[in-house]
């Protein structure tokens, strides 16, 4: 398999994915501001959507968007737990979680990127965010993880999506729930070595 990844994009939920499994991919890194690999190709000829994550798995098939790999990863291997077992309701409450961050986070965040918005259209999306933010705080109050007990990889997109808001100007103290959350996901050794893999891959 191969995962095309920018260090500190959404593909870092897949990327832990992976180390929580103990699953070997070569790793490809994309420059997303120009569209091309290490080695100069066109990264639109793997991905036309121009954005990672992408997998690219043994026989060739190309498979996109975040959600979809992390559960086909976490079926490889179904005794981890990172995702309940199909046509359970808990693997429905996985895919409501996935939705969400998706959705009502992942794509919220995208505005406050962007060097071109006024200030007063990222100012209201922030709070858009804060609302998000209190009904995290809300779910995860009393339990270590989305789903409870155990880690998903509903946790390794929301670690990812949440490791933006020091870019942005958003201070998770607000919401000590989620400022705890983040520190217990980093905490976890495949986390702590997908970061690391990440970061020496952003120097290189």
């Amino acid at each position: 398999m191969k995962l095309y990844f920018s260090p500190g994009a959404c593909s870092l939920s897949p990327h832990i994915v992976l180390h929580e499994l103990g699953l070997q991919a070569q790793t490809v890194k994309v420059d997303l501001a120009n569209k091309t690999l290490q080695d100069g190709g066109d990264f639109r000829k793997v991905n036309p959507k121009g954005y990672v994550p992408v997998l690219q798995l043994d026989d060739g098939s190309v498979l996109t968007e975040g959600p979809a790999i992390v559960q086909y990863l976490a079926d490889r291997k179904p005794e981890s737990g990172l995702a309940p077992a199909n046509g359970t309701l808990e693997r429905y409450r996985l895919q409501e979680w996935l939705n969400f961050i998706s959705t009502e986070l992942h794509k919220q965040f995208s505005p406050l990127f962007n060097p071109q918005l006024p200030d007063a259209v990222k100012d209201a999306q922030k709070q858009r965010l804060q609302g998000r933010f209190d009904y995290l705080a809300q779910s995860l109050a009393g339990h270590d993880y989305l789903m409870g007990s155990s880690f998903t990889v509903a946790d390794a997109y929301l670690f990812t999506v949440l490791s933006w808001c020091a870019y942005v100007g958003i201070e998770l103290e607000r919401w000590p729930v989620l400022q705890a959350y983040v520190q217990r996901v980093a905490q976890r050794p495949a986390v702590a070595a997908t970061l690391q893999a990440e970061r020496d891959a952003k120097k290189s």
